[in-house]
């Protein structure tokens, strides 16, 4: 079967221009006949009669079973329904030898067959109430940081009625993330809606039952709680649920991320999506409500029906573990310190979307900024103070110690005394200090000492103790109404008598004509 322009073109070289039909068979690569047919028939479409009925040579023994199988299938949940491939082994194992094209092609038409009642997918527009419900979802999103591309996983949270979202970048897609960024988002809409809509994902869903009850996962249950928001779970493959952020995905990803944003950090790469958010809501047009922008629409409706916000969750997820003989705790494949009395006694790690806190007995025993990298080691120097002053020479040689950010002062004073003998000792009196008067007061007091060029614990210890001085007491100011209106004169000539008297009988008694004095005589 040749084109209709083809066609055309043979009819027009022939009965226009006169060339012959042996010209333009040689040419076109036509045979003779078929130019001739084309040149008889005066319909320029070619004539084609599809096939009334597919053959099924191999198929057509195995017809009945398979809409048995398709059938069975079709009473199933979506997720459970076999595919063609797995339809197409099953036949395989009962004898089937044809190709797997005829199974696939097969299962397409009996899914589009108007006989058993298929229609088109037919989705029913939502309608959402001011501060009534919000939607939550992922995505995963390239950028580069410091220099470096990395996927970052982005949390949206967006307002159903008004369509004002925010996105955070994450590190990681874990509980407290969902628990940071409901923080975040809450704080950027200055209120609370009543409802959240969530996929079923396994940070806020622990059990799926049939229908639409869900067993909430109990620290998850414990925000909703404290911000007083009712979670719901969407069907299971029933994205429409929550349109509105699932749209919302691919198209934050060409707002925001195509190109690839730039940033050092993690943390400036949100300050600058939270502005985005805002611009793009402020730009943008609400899909319902025509002539206002998406925060127009929030000011004017969905703000004042927010609930107040509370106070922010303490949005933590925790474990126990052992603390180590080097007084570290593991935490995602990473160390942290922690103060070295702990060594040996089981703490809590509790992780924060920024930050790793430690807790045991408790008490915090410590507190480190969150690494994302792996099998990386976190060292407060600080946590081992105490056994720094029974072992000083790890001074110099231990890993805590090696890049320790110490003030100025207290710096230049680590290298004087690393020059002196016994001088990693002295720093670690020093050091002690610390824990009792401050790190502020031990540096101003190392000033002093090496402004008077004495690099020595004593002169430093010396100094804090000066420092550390209680103030003189401040003079009281005498009362008018106490002051004497005549103050008296001091009359010296009875002070003078009295003191020819006290010499007199000193001479006396030197010479031994007295030997006691009465107090009335004195």
């Amino acid at each position: 079967m040749i084109s209709v322009e083809t066609v055309g073109k043979i009819r027009r070289r022939h009965l226009v221009k006169g060339e012959s039909i042996s010209k333009i068979a040689r040419e076109t690569g036509l045979s003779r006949n078929t130019v001739k047919r084309y040149l008889r028939n005066a319909v320029l479409e070619p004539r084609y009669s599809p096939r009334a009925h597919q053959v099924q040579p191999k198929l057509g023994p195995f017809v009945a079973r398979l809409e048995e199988l398709l059938a069975a299938d079709a009473k199933r949940a979506a997720r459970e329904r076999r595919t063609a491939q797995r339809l197409f082994e099953a036949l395989r194992l009962e004898g089937y030898a044809g190709a797997y094209d005829s199974v696939r092609r097969f299962v397409q038409r009996w899914a589009k067959d108007p006989a058993r009642g298929a229609t088109a997918a037919v989705f029913i527009p939502l309608y959402f109430a001011p501060g009534e419900a919000y939607q939550f979802d992922w995505s995963h999103e390239v950028v580069e940081l410091g220099g470096l591309p990395q996927t970052v996983k982005v949390a949206h949270l967006k307002l159903c009625h008004s369509r004002v979202f925010l996105a955070v970048a994450y590190a990681r897609e874990s509980q407290e993330m969902v628990f940071d960024a409901h923080e975040r988002a809450f704080r950027f809409f200055g209120g609370v809606p009543r409802r959240g809509i969530y996929d079923n994902m396994k940070t806020a869903v622990d059990l799926i039952y049939a229908g639409r009850e869900r067993r909430f996962n109990k620290r998850f249950l414990q925000m909703a709680a404290h911000y007083l928001v009712e979670p719901t779970a969407c069907t299971p493959a029933a994205g429409w649920e929550k349109g509105r952020v699932e749209n919302q995905v691919g198209n934050v990803r060409e707002w925001l991320f195509t190109p690839k944003p730039r940033f050092k950090t993690l943390a400036e790469l949100n300050v600058w999506l939270e502005r985005r958010c805002r611009e793009i809501a402020s730009q943008g047009r609400h899909p319902e409500q025509a002539g206002a922008t998406p925060w127009q629409v929030f000011e004017a409706a969905e703000r004042p029906a927010l609930l107040p916000l509370a106070a922010p969750f303490d949005g933590f997820a925790e474990r126990e573990c052992r603390v180590n003989s080097s007084a570290l705790v593991t935490y995602d494949r990473n160390r942290y310190s922690v103060e070295c009395g702990c060594a040996g006694k089981v703490a809590a790690v509790r992780a924060y979307a920024e930050r790793i806190v430690v807790v045991a007995e408790g008490r915090v025993v410590a507190e480190h900024a969150r690494e994302f990298g792996r099998d990386r080691v976190i060292y407060n120097p600080w946590h081992y103070l105490p056994a720094l002053a029974r072992k000083p020479g790890a001074l110099r040689n231990g890993a805590p110690f090696r890049q320790w950010d110490l003030p100025a002062p207290l710096a230049q004073m680590r290298q004087r005394l690393a020059k002196v003998a016994g001088g990693d000792r002295q720093f670690v009196e020093i050091l002690a200090a610390v824990a009792t008067h401050g790190q502020e007061t031990v540096a101003v007091a190392c000033e002093l000492a090496l402004d008077a060029g004495v690099a020595s614990s004593d002169y430093v210890l010396n100094a804090v103790s000066r420092l550390r001085a209680p103030p003189r007491a401040a003079a009281v100011a005498t009362p008018e109404t106490l002051k004497l209106k005549e103050e008296p004169q001091a009359d010296l000539h009875r002070y003078d008598a009295l003191l020819g008297k006290l010499v007199l009988v000193a001479a006396m008694m030197a010479r031994g004509f007295v030997t006691e004095v009465s107090r009335g005589t004195a």
